[in-house]
């Protein structure tokens, strides 16, 4: 039998003090953000998690077989970052396909969507909470004081390598690699990828996804470093950083025919920046987005993109919640759902 694994040599092997472990691995605040990544990396390598079963707050080793009457609580956890909200074109409808399949369990719901920076046992009770589906982008802590009050949950668009969960994305790599394959035939060689690669767990799916169908067809990946790192927010701050960073691209002989955006409001405000430098899309240069959100069909031109279908998504997130409620101990699973491209305005042939 292994030896425990105590707090005191996860401390020392990251060199902080054995205090500092016990607040980071609860959850507590009084540690810095990249002290407690550090601490709880160290911890998931010397197998302290592994060891460490924390017994759930309720039994929920049998299914569970929702009544009218019966309205258990499932909290959405939708931290209000980078516009990720309920208003949002595309995480509220995501938030809608939770609703509706939480009505139809009849269960009930809390959204919470404020960013929690103490502790998460205060805001809630853990006995009255069946379970968790988390929506975006969670931290760390939020993370680690879930699993430390042993409710199950689910995360949707979001992972976290050292805090194993289930956890649902769109096919984001196969997609990307459909879009960027009909670009390349219809005769696109300079394609450029559009999109901060560290922004989102999508967002570096699909850049692997554009690459490796370049690597595969043994095109050269040309890519402006820039457009993968710039970090606008909101669509005004992303156009004039890409307008910054195209109109420097423009100088040059080498300059794409192809833009290969991460979402669509990236590709919205690229159309809009070609458009200002006086390039027509498509027909000197085709777009192409991600997401399908209302925006991409009337914008001018019309945005070809991958069409995800969000209300699926948070539907799929209830059924895979309750799965994991009436089985525990079963291994945890990574769902990706296919997504279709659409085909519209912004794309054409490359130009002779």
């Amino acid at each position: 039998m292994s030896k425990k694994v105590t707090m005191q040599q996860i401390a020392d092997h990251v060199n902080v003090s054995k205090f500092a472990v016990s607040k980071a691995l609860s959850g507590k605040s009084g540690v810095s953000p990249d002290t407690r990544e550090k601490i709880i990396h160290a911890a998931t390598q010397l197998g302290y998690f592994v060891q460490k079963r924390n017994k759930p707050v309720v039994s929920r080793n049998t299914p569970i077989r929702p009544t009218s009457t019966d309205r258990n609580t499932i909290i959405v956890l939708i931290p209000n970052v980078r516009e990720q909200n309920r208003q949002s074109s595309f995480w509220g409808r995501i938030i809608d396909g939770i609703t509706t399949s939480l009505e139809e369990n009849h269960l009930g719901m809390m959204i919470v969507t404020e960013h929690i920076t103490d502790n998460f046992t205060r805001l809630i009770n853990p006995e009255a909470v069946l379970g968790l589906v988390g929506v975006g982008l969670i931290s760390n802590q939020q993370l680690l004081e879930i699993r430390n009050l042993g409710i199950p949950f689910v995360l949707v668009d979001h992972e976290d390598s050292l805090i194993p969960s289930d956890v649902l994305f769109m096919n984001n790599y196969e997609c990307v690699r459909r879009a960027t394959n009909y670009l390349l035939g219809n005769g696109h060689r300079k394609l450029q990828f559009v999109g901060d690669i560290h922004y989102s767990r999508s967002f570096y799916d699909r850049w692997l996804g554009f690459r490796s169908m370049l690597e595969e067809l043994s095109i050269d990946l040309r890519q402006n470093k820039g457009l993968l790192e710039f970090e606008g927010v909101n669509r005004s701050e992303m156009t004039e950083q890409l307008d910054h960073i195209i109109g420097e691209m423009l100088q040059t002989e080498d300059f794409p025919t192809a833009f290969v955006c991460a979402n669509d409001s990236i590709a919205i405000c690229v159309m809009t920046v070609l458009t200002r430098l006086g390039i027509n899309v498509p027909d000197q240069c085709s777009v192409s987005g991600f997401d399908n959100i209302e925006d991409a069909g009337i914008s001018s031109p019309a945005l070809s993109t991958v069409h995800v279908n969000k209300e699926a998504l948070g539907q799929r997130s209830v059924e895979t919640l309750l799965w994991r409620i009436a089985n525990p101990d079963g291994p945890k699973e990574k769902i990706l759902l296919a997504g279709d491209f659409v085909l519209r305005a912004s794309t054409a042939a490359a130009p002779n």
